[in-house]
């Protein structure tokens, strides 16, 4: 126990020690750290007042420099200031100036307005003097001549109106006559050239078709057990079977050739074969048919192959090929296309146009008339449509609806095509017309040309390639005779259909007739 006080005792000892001594180190330390201090605190001192010299110089220079800058502005301010007050000064002395001017000329304006308020007056007065005049004189020149002012003024107007109208026409004749001698040699030239450079067989088809037989013998076979045979192939082809007297031959007749040509191949196919009866005449036409539909479609592509028409969609060339069957006033369809084709392409070559177009347009202008449904639409529209349909270009399209005046023609080719077909069909013995049709038109031509006051006779000639008219020469006169030359041609032109082009001739003779008694 007295250990442990012991150890206790020499231990607090140590730390009473070791206290004391701490606390003298700590100050002497702070005895020098405060002389370190104070020489610190005295040379900071001495540093803050050398750089407050310092900047108080620097101070001093930067106010004596904006001094002088700020004293430069005012200057310059000044002078801009002077400068413009005289300026100002001056523009005062110009307005006055101007001033006086405007015055000066308001004060004339307002002279002259008095002067012309006077001179209207004037001219009033005058002119009222000068219609009481014209009154007066128009009153006794209707006393003098016993005629209203109106109505001398309608006979003047009438008057004029006659002679404007005798001059137009003198001087339309003399612009046409000018116009035929630049115009017409040329024309001619292209059509002649195109003709010269393109020919083609002229073909004439009817509506019937002979089928030769070796015997009659075979008629019998053909016409079948109460005429079951016969029956039965009227009624697969639609073509009606004609059996007479004729030896060793019976006719098949229908209005659709494609129609024929199918009854004549499988006809010739039966009577190879022998076997006639329903059933096995149904096999062939159906056969025959497929044959049929086979032979047009390489017509067309073949066709198209010859006229280095490329790109033509499947359909087009199967209507292509269908013309081959189809025949227009009795010349062959196919072969008058491909004319026109022909015929396009030179003459869109000799005006700088593309010939390829052309002949394409040549070739599809009278595609609506093979189209396998009844339309009430004309061949030109419809075919245009068939065109759009199977997206030809828009030249091509309108160039086949325009060629009979259906719709507005919109490029050249129109006309060209329109020219082409015009000289394909009118060909000598190209086409074959109706004589019925050809003497109604006949007939038209000569009733066109009656329906106009002072026309005694009409006479077409030339197969209606021209039109004769005598006029009485007491209603007609010389210069009346050109104007109703030109009527007639521009009504036949307008209200009739024909082929190639009619001439309208006016006949005006006076004859002098006496008696001696």
């Amino acid at each position: 126990m007295d250990l442990i006080i012991a150890v206790s005792a020499i231990a607090g000892a140590l730390i009473l020690g070791l206290i004391i001594g701490f606390i003298l180190s700590n100050s002497r330390l702070n005895k020098s750290a405060s002389k370190e201090k104070a020489n610190t605190l005295k040379e900071i001192e001495l540093k803050a007042e050398a750089t407050k010299q310092e900047k108080i110089l620097q101070a001093k220079e930067k106010f004596l420099q904006l001094k002088t800058e700020h004293e430069k502005q005012v200057q310059e301010r000044n002078n801009e200031i002077s400068r413009k007050e005289n300026s100002i000064r001056q523009k005062e002395g110009d307005i006055s100036k101007k001033n006086e001017e405007l015055s000066r000329k308001t004060a004339e304006v307002t002279t002259l307005k008095t002067q012309l308020t006077n001179q209207q007056e004037i001219l009033a007065k005058k002119q009222e003097e000068v219609n009481k005049g014209h009154q007066k004189q128009v009153q006794m020149l209707e006393v003098i001549s016993g005629m209203k002012a109106e109505e001398a003024k309608a006979l003047l107007v009438d008057s004029v109106k006659a002679e404007a109208n005798t001059d137009a026409m003198a001087y339309i004749k003399e612009i046409m006559d000018e116009a035929k001698l630049n115009a017409n040699r040329d024309a001619k030239k292209l059509v002649l050239q195109t003709l010269q450079r393109v020919g083609v067989e002229q073909a004439v088809e009817n509506s019937v078709t002979v089928f030769h037989i070796e015997s009659d013998e075979m008629k019998g076979r053909i016409i079948g057990r109460e005429g079951r045979n016969i029956r039965a192939f009227e009624a697969a082809t639609g073509v009606e079977v004609i059996v007479d007297d004729t030896p060793e031959a019976i006719i098949f007749s229908c209005f659709d050739p494609v129609r024929r040509e199918i009854a004549r191949l499988a006809m010739h196919q039966l009577a190879l074969d022998g076997r006639i009866h329903p059933a096995r005449i149904e096999e062939v036409v159906e056969k025959t048919k497929k044959q049929i539909d086979e032979e047009i479609l390489e017509t067309g592509k073949r066709t198209t192959i010859d006229l280095g028409i490329h790109g033509l969609h499947p359909d087009l060339i199967r209507h292509v090929g269908k013309m081959k069957y189809r025949s227009s006033y009795g010349q062959n369809l196919l072969q008058h296309s491909r004319e026109v084709a022909n015929l396009c392409a030179v003459m869109a070559a000799e005006l700088g146009l593309n010939p390829k177009i052309a002949k394409r347009a040549g070739l599809l202008h009278d595609i609506g008339k093979v189209s396998d449904e009844e339309l009430e639409l004309p061949h030109a529209i419809y075919g245009m449509k068939l065109a759009e349909k199977f997206k030809e270009k828009p030249e091509v399209c309108n160039a086949i609806g325009a060629h009979h005046d259906e719709v507005e023609m919109t490029t050249l080719y129109a006309p060209i095509i329109q020219i082409c077909d015009a000289i394909s069909g009118a060909r000598p013995g190209a086409r074959r017309e109706v004589a019925e049709q050809y003497m109604k038109r006949l007939k038209d031509l000569e009733n066109v040309a009656l329906s106009y006051p002072g026309v005694e006779k009409t006479y077409a000639i030339q197969a209606g390639r021209e039109l004769r008219v005598l006029v009485a020469a007491d209603k007609i006169t010389d210069q009346a005779a050109e104007k109703l030359a030109f009527d007639i041609s521009q009504k036949i032109q307008t209200e009739m259909t024909y082929p190639g082009q009619v001439k309208v001739t006016v006949i005006r003779e006076t004859r002098a007739t006496s008696y001696a008694k």
